[in-house]
């Protein structure tokens, strides 16, 4: 099964959560991260901390440029920094790239996004429209802090709107200090209509392996 891992914003622990679903999952596991900004340059050339990430976590191994094939060193918009290069980033030819995942005996299988739901790409398109054209299922990724819920709901409502369904949605505690957290948690479990994987408290030093023990993958829909 191949699921999109899209969050609420930057920085709201999409990586982490999908390093985990992939080292909480059963049988062979892979995952994606299809554009990358913000690349270290090496011997090897460009190299995302969140692609290692994700290579480390899966147990089917791919060359990198297979997991993160658009890769940019600046730390700014995918697009912009695409466009710097005179790349075009279309959802036909990402999803293309995408689909290597059906060929490989992948059981368990994440793609993960870059920023929200509406991550620009080149010629106005969007991240999302590769989804909708794979007919991805989605996993949300909710970083629990001040303003998640209004971006939790419109999130949810977007990629509803856009025809997809939502397999399942974490609650990732990224503001330690977050006011009222459980009431917060409360009127999201009530009101996005999503299966609830797990809440994942803030963690002083968090992996793949301790954020897994608070995902009940039994619950994607």
């Amino acid at each position: 099964m191949t699921f999109f891992v899209t969050g609420t914003d930057t920085d709201c622990g999409k990586t982490l959560i999908s390093s985990a679903l992939l080292t909480a999952a059963k049988g062979e596991t892979l995952g994606f991260k299809p554009i990358a900004s913000g690349c270290a340059v090496t011997e090897n050339g460009l190299r995302n901390s969140d692609a290692l990430t994700l290579i480390e976590a899966s147990t089917i191994k791919l060359p990198y440029e297979d997991i993160n094939p658009y890769a940019f060193e600046p730390a700014i918009a995918p697009h912009i920094a695409a466009a710097d290069k005179g790349v075009d980033l279309l959802p036909n030819r990402i999803a293309a790239q995408l689909k290597m995942a059906e060929y490989v005996g992948a059981d368990f299988c994440v793609i993960e996004g870059a920023g929200g739901w509406r991550l620009p790409l080149s010629q106005g398109h969007f991240l999302s429209e590769v989804v909708q054209s794979m007919q991805l299922p989605v996993i949300l990724v909710v970083g629990m802090k001040l303003g998640c819920l209004n971006h939790a709901l419109l999130t949810a409502e977007a990629i509803r709107a856009d025809g997809l369904n939502i397999a399942g949605w974490i609650a990732n505690q990224v503001d330690p200090d977050m006011a009222n957290q459980q009431e917060n948690l409360a009127f999201l479990k009530d009101t996005l209509k999503a299966p609830f994987i797990g809440y994942v408290p803030y963690l002083a030093e968090p992996s793949a392996s301790a954020v897994a023990e608070y995902l009940d993958l039994t619950q994607l829909s």
